[in-house]
């Protein structure tokens, strides 16, 4: 199963789509518009309009006002990725050179200012205030969620309840947004509005646990980032966190590890292997699984069709896919 698999009830409207948001990006100023073709010059799975087209389908249908909803979740996620690789001095995004790296700071913040103020002004333009609302409350949750990280980062006491609060509020919720944004361009439900948010704030929960799974298991080649990238930047998740919690005698070890910094080809390499041993990639995976589930059932009260059968397919995909 692909994502081409998954996208063929909505595979013409993704492709409008495309055409729909290059005529968003438009601008006067080379320099702007330079940028902005290098950065969708590659493009990636395209996850949060296929949330939204499909979440539209199941709902009534798909509209202008889908369109317009999917714009403006991909531009604010465009926004956040850019800004994130700011933030953590990343060179690479979808194996090329990020906008910091080939250009500067400054001009990848100002790009991502102009990401997030078009999307806004897209919605504003449209008068879709419904997505405006839904949208800022996903961007306080990121937001939340980010500085919760940094903190608990800082502090090395994350717990398990912390950790799925911070996953849901940095990842889950813009899911969420997709899914909630694409029934609202189709129905006044707020039934059905509700359960597609939910469906997505689960499918957003056990995408994050999949590629903190992948750190600990996966070659570089396949996620565009090395295997102990997390442990390298000082983040526990799930399975490390799970494989601490359960063997205390080794958990002293490990954190003293991760606080120093700088961890050697072979410390990485200790740490991963008991996490591994420790079954913390088999608690990671089966609660991953739990929450696809969840997802899955949400599903219940909508009649079979082939855009439900796409949701329920992508929920599976989150679980199986290799990057």
């Amino acid at each position: 199963m692909t994502l081409s698999d998954i996208t063929l009830p909505i595979k013409n409207e993704l492709r409008e789509f495309d055409k729909f948001f290059d005529e968003q990006l438009k601008t006067n100023i080379s320099l702007l518009n330079l940028v902005l073709r290098y950065l969708t010059s590659k493009k990636g799975k395209q996850i949060r309009p296929i949330m939204v087209f499909l979440s539209a389908k199941i709902s009534g249908g798909i509209n202008k006002r889908t369109f317009i909803g999917a714009s403006l979740v991909e531009l604010l996620h465009t926004a956040t990725l850019i800004h994130d690789d700011v933030v953590d001095e990343a060179s690479e995004r979808r194996g090329i050179a990020s906008i910091n790296a080939k250009w500067n700071n400054k001009i990848a913040v100002l790009i991502g200012d102009f990401l997030l103020s078009k999307g806004l002004l897209i919605s504003v333009e449209n008068k879709e205030f419904d997505f405006l609302e839904v949208t800022t409350k996903a961007v306080k949750r990121m937001s939340e969620g980010e500085l919760l990280s940094i903190d608990k980062s800082k502090r090395y006491d994350l717990d398990e309840e912390k950790y799925f609060q911070v996953i849901s509020d940095k990842t889950a919720s813009l899911i969420a947004t997709c899914c909630k944004i694409g029934a609202i361009s189709a129905t006044n439900d707020t039934n059905v509005q509700n359960a597609l948010e939910k469906y997505g704030e689960n499918i957003g929960i056990a995408f994050q646990i999949r590629d903190d799974i992948f750190d600990y298991i996966s070659k570089s080649s396949l996620i565009g980032k090395p295997v102990g990238n997390d442990i390298k930047e000082k983040k526990i998740t799930l399975p490390l966190l799970y494989a601490l919690k359960n063997n205390p005698d080794d958990a002293n070890t490990i954190i003293k590890m991760i606080k120093k910094g700088k961890l050697q080809k072979n410390e990485i390499k200790y740490i991963i292997d008991f996490v591994i041993q420790k079954k913390g990639i088999e608690y990671a995976e089966n609660k991953a699984i739990e929450y696809v589930n969840k997802a899955k059932n949400v599903l219940d009260i909508f009649p079979d069709t082939e855009e439900k059968k796409s949701l329920i397919n992508f929920a599976d995909f989150v679980i199986i896919r290799n990057s």
